[in-house]
């Protein structure tokens, strides 16, 4: 937002925020001005508790696959395709060599 952490206090502690600094606020946070406005402690622990209850959903938000795998299967790739640049670099420098030896 462009200010101070003693100026996010001060916004903190007052009783009203000015409706551009509250439209600010929103933004940032990626919400509707109502949402800042209507808050409520229990709707938001209602609202969390809710999102992660997929009990009677057919939602499935598992991974089939461990992410450290795939993770470390791409540092694998990597590792290979800076071995075949490297060994390439070395080739084009050897040909330069002969280049220059035999003229």
């Amino acid at each position: 937002m462009g200010i101070s952490q003693q100026s996010i206090s001060r916004i903190e502690s007052s009783e009203e925020v000015e409706e551009e600094i509250l439209l600010k606020i929103a933004k940032v946070l990626g919400v509707q001005v109502d949402a800042i406005k209507n808050f409520s402690e229990e709707a938001a622990i209602n609202f969390f508790n809710n999102f992660n209850d997929h009990s009677n959903s057919t939602f499935n938000n598992h991974c089939t696959f461990n992410a450290l795998d795939k993770l470390m299967e791409v540092i694998e790739e990597n590792k290979k395709l800076y071995e075949r640049l490297l060994q390439s670099e070395r080739e084009k420098l050897e040909y330069v060599k002969k280049l220059k030896k035999d003229s």
